[in-house]
């Protein structure tokens, strides 16, 4: 799936503008991201509910062995019925074949759902790290694969 495909473009602001009404830090931003998520160093990845696009995620280069989950999202319509995990294994899986030997992630600390299904999943807490360090809204994790 290409992160810049209409569709899941238009998941990837739906997260930003959600985002961005639960603790005002959305980056509503056009696909600037796009390469991140082209191999050989990353992937994105959507879920589809009779052809229309409900939850997506990718995986980035973040260092040498590991990679970073980005850009997860399930559309409100669509929680409750397993898609985040279901689409966390996914990238799991596609960040083994990509080579990566773990995975980091940031997210909100007023994201219960978010930092449930990460915990319930083995992510680890760790210290925030770049542009999250020191942000008293960010709640860093590491999984090794």
């Amino acid at each position: 799936m290409r992160f810049d495909a209409p569709d899941v473009h238009a998941l990837v602001v739906a997260q930003q503008v959600e985002l961005t009404g639960r603790d005002g830090r959305g980056d509503i931003g056009p696909t600037r991201d796009a390469a991140m998520f082209e191999p050989p160093d990353g992937a994105f990845l959507a879920v589809r509910d009779e052809g229309r696009a409900v939850a997506c995620g990718g995986v980035t280069r973040f260092d040498g062995t590991r990679a970073e989950l980005k850009r997860m999202y399930v559309v409100p319509g669509a929680r409750g019925r397993g898609l985040g995990r279901l689409l966390l294994e996914a990238l799991e899986n596609e960040a083994r074949r990509l080579g990566y030997a773990g995975i980091v992630l940031e997210t909100g600390k007023d994201q219960a759902e978010a930092l449930g299904l990460y915990t319930s999943a083995g992510y680890e807490p760790i210290p925030c790290y770049g542009v999250y360090a020191g942000q008293p809204i960010s709640r860093c994790f590491e999984k090794r694969l």
